[in-house]
């Protein structure tokens, strides 16, 4: 059920003005467990980082999923495994519900797998001071573990008493099962019957180094071009009966877009072209062969690109644009252009911005301080765009960190008990 932004606004600037002097006696107590147990905390990531959950390591990944599963079930969680159709070749996801009747219903979304698959060379775990390395430590079980410890703060205290919360652990967050429709469905079903949805994927600083909240993340989508001439010799090109031959008209087609579909958060990429008298890339879109000679003219070009928009007026404005451009073909040309969406638009809404609002306002009352917004164009796809059209939500409560899915990936230690406490006080507001 997606709240209307009024009537989220009222409660931000409500909730705003209860706790503009600072924290209740409830809300020092929960901070004083998340600093208690952040120790705690910290070693059960370790745990995590030091299971390797690659998204094609299933057995990994549900162990990852074991592990934190019990966590849930300490804090009066029912917990479960949903498994994927043995097809679709994905481990499952973990999702753990408790019920109650106070407050609003949450959607709390983290995943269990990573990229680095089991045969990583990456190291697991390796702690540098006040740093950590790993696989996956800021993508994204430090977000996990975040959403662990500050539900068990609250469990502490008593505050977890009649909430409704869900949450939902993915075990493909990096490479989606397909179909979309069966791998998110869970995640859809529990957004149907939740208030809000926090998503706790990295923290991301602002140019100001800043922490930040995401009210927006780009959708993700992909585009094919197939292009074809009239194969002959190269010494007729660009004549009436030879044409300009199928390169040349995949040039000018990209080329085109790169002038002409520019716009704010919107943007394309061809990351894969083949061209020749044969060649073809494979049904993914990840690998082609071509053939041909440099005294023939190229019959034919694929070109598998990359398309990413804040909403769905801008990629029809896109769209639009791009089957324009192919249809001007060059002489003895022609072009076709195919898309197909697969993450949607998590797009910049009121309702967003009014769940900042109370971040930010838990933030400033713990003397952690004012959180922005991140400029939307600035992050790419995550499992809270299944669930954004369907309600309120905010992204990038997790950890903070540097270079995710490189071998440099790490993450602040202090972070994860920043994180944890502007979390449980989200919670604690949200759920009275």
């Amino acid at each position: 059920m997606k709240l209307q932004p009024f009537a989220f606004t009222v409660l931000a600037l409500a909730l705003g003005a209860a706790h503009a002097e600072g924290l209740s006696a409830t809300e020092q107590k929960i901070v004083a467990e998340v600093k208690a147990h952040s120790p705690q905390g910290l070693a059960l990531l370790e745990r995590s980082v030091n299971i390797n959950s690659g998204t094609m390591n299933h057995e990994g990944v549900r162990a990852v999923g074991s592990l934190f599963g019990a966590q849930f079930e300490q804090l009066g969680f029912a917990t479960r495994w949903a498994d994927m159709p043995p097809a679709m070749r994905r481990a499952g996801h973990l999702i753990a519900t408790r019920e109650g009747k106070r407050g609003k219903r949450l959607l709390l979304i983290g995943h269990l797998d990573t990229v680095f698959e089991k045969d990583s060379p990456v190291q697991l775990w390796q702690r540098n001071g006040d740093r950590v390395r790993g696989q996956g430590v800021n993508d994204m079980k430090g977000g996990d573990v975040i959403i662990i410890e500050a539900l068990r703060a609250l469990h502490r205290v008593g505050a977890l008493d009649n909430t409704t919360i869900t949450v939902i652990f993915s075990g493909d967050e990096e490479n989606a099962g397909e179909p979309i429709a069966i791998s998110r469905a869970d995640l859809v079903n529990a957004a149907k019957r939740s208030d809000i949805a926090l998503a706790f994927e990295a923290n991301m600083r602002n140019a100001a180094g800043r922490d930040t909240g995401t009210i927006g993340r780009r959708a993700a989508s992909s585009w094919e071009l197939k292009v074809s001439g009239k194969q002959g010799h190269s010494s007729g090109i660009f004549s009436e009966h030879a044409g300009y031959g199928a390169i040349y008209e995949a040039a000018r087609i990209i080329d085109g877009f790169r002038q002409q579909v520019i716009e704010p958060d919107l943007t394309f990429s061809p990351g894969l072209i083949v061209g020749g008298t044969e060649a073809g890339a494979n049904a993914l879109g990840t690998a082609g062969q071509a053939a041909g000679k440099s005294n023939v003219i190229a019959r034919t070009a694929t070109v598998e690109g990359d398309l990413r928009y804040l909403s769905y007026e801008q990629r029809d404005r896109a769209h639009a644009k791009m089957q324009a451009i192919v249809a001007q073909n060059l002489p003895g040309t022609s072009a076709s252009i195919t898309f197909r969406d697969a993450y949607p638009p998590m797009s910049p809404t009121a309702g967003n911005l009014a769940v900042l609002q109370v971040y930010s306002q838990a933030s400033k009352d713990a003397g952690l301080g004012e959180i922005p917004a991140l400029p939307p164009g600035q992050r790419g796809a995550g499992d809270v765009q299944f669930v954004a059209p369907l309600l309120d939500s905010l992204d990038g409560l997790g950890a903070t960190g540097n270079g995710a899915h490189s071998p440099d990936e790490d993450l602040e230690i202090a972070s994860i008990e920043r994180a944890t406490i502007r979390t449980a006080i989200l919670l604690y507001r949200l759920t009275r």
